[in-house]
């Protein structure tokens, strides 16, 4: 998939910019799965997420495929938005953000605080993808897209991290765009890991679940109210033909789930986590059977909830 030198790449930059975020086990959580767990802190990044690690890398080639690049402009929800605007401030560059009404509000917010103009449109990821591209045309804007193999190159170096400390039977990973399981796949063969990739998607945003079993691009609506980083309604093409060749399946899990997973993270790790960012514990919590007594790895792939919203979770 990649070159050893094109992920070292990755890493020299990625690392420039923050340390190896830790993956740990904890005995509550080990407890309550019947497994020995392992978790990924990606929720310990300088924008609490993961994405940061793909748009530090997209920028910095970004930088030697277009070095008259002065602006641009992408869609999110909000980790992804984050990752340009710090990418795009280290280079100089202005960014322009496109998000749903009704978006986080406390994304909006850690967006702007990285310097990004950020702009509602649309009800959902899709209507603001679609308006971020007609602003690229009418102002001269650079598209950051939400899938690229520089995208997924950078996600890569936080799985490389990982397996390089710890192959473990089953990994659970969210898919939000595709990215991250794009990158654990390979991280895992740049590693040589025989670690089995089951993907994560929400129980109300299936569109990569249903295209991974019918072996075709299906979009389908999006309904999450806790999830919005798997929203997804259109999968990517290039994202589903690696889905289908390297992963060994892809499960559903609902809003119930993922907040249950939100409030084990808290009670056991006293981690805060988003609901995609619990969506790897919900996969795992839900096949508990399957893999009790083994050794699991699970993501926390990012923690930045709304206040109000992480409130009523706890509350049950």
């Amino acid at each position: 998939m990649y070159s050893r030198e094109s992920l070292q790449a990755a890493q020299d930059t990625v690392y420039r910019a923050f340390a190896p975020t830790p993956q740990q086990r904890w005995p509550l959580l080990e407890r309550r799965l019947g497994a020995q767990v392992w978790v990924k802190h990606e929720n310990h990044t300088p924008v609490g997420a993961f994405k940061v690690r793909g748009g530090l890398t997209y920028f910095e080639s970004l930088r030697e495929r277009d070095p008259g690049c002065r602006g641009v402009v992408s869609a999110t929800r909000g980790n992804h938005g984050q990752s340009v605007g710090l990418a795009a401030q280290r280079l100089g560059l202005t960014a322009t953000i496109v998000v749903p009404r009704g978006n986080s509000v406390e994304k909006n917010a850690a967006m702007r605080a990285l310097g990004v103009e950020l702009i509602e449109h649309g009800d959902d990821f899709q209507a603001s993808r679609e308006h971020a591209r007609q602003l690229a045309e009418r102002h001269g804007l650079h598209v950051v897209p939400s899938f690229h193999d520089d995208l997924v190159r950078g996600v890569a170096t936080y799985w490389i991290e990982f397996f390089s400390a710890v192959q473990p039977d089953v990994v659970f990973v969210p898919i939000g765009q595709g990215s991250g399981i794009c990158a654990c796949a390979a991280a895992r063969r740049h590693t040589g890991a025989r670690t089995r990739i089951l993907g994560v998607v929400s129980a109300h945003a299936t569109a990569y679940q249903q295209s991974f079993r019918e072996g075709r691009l299906i979009e389908s609506p999006v309904t999450t109210q806790l999830a919005d980083g798997m929203a997804c309604r259109v999968p990517d093409a290039q994202a589903l033909e690696w889905i289908r060749r390297e992963v060994d399946d892809v499960i559903a899990v609902s809003d119930d789930e993922v907040a249950t997973a939100m409030r084990a993270l808290f009670a056991d790790t006293h981690n805060v986590a988003e609901g995609a960012g619990a969506a790897s514990l919900a996969g795992a919590l839900q096949q508990k059977e399957r893999w009790a007594g083994r050794t699991v790895g699970v993501v926390l792939t990012g923690g930045n909830v709304d206040s109000a919203v992480f409130a009523r979770v706890l509350a049950g």
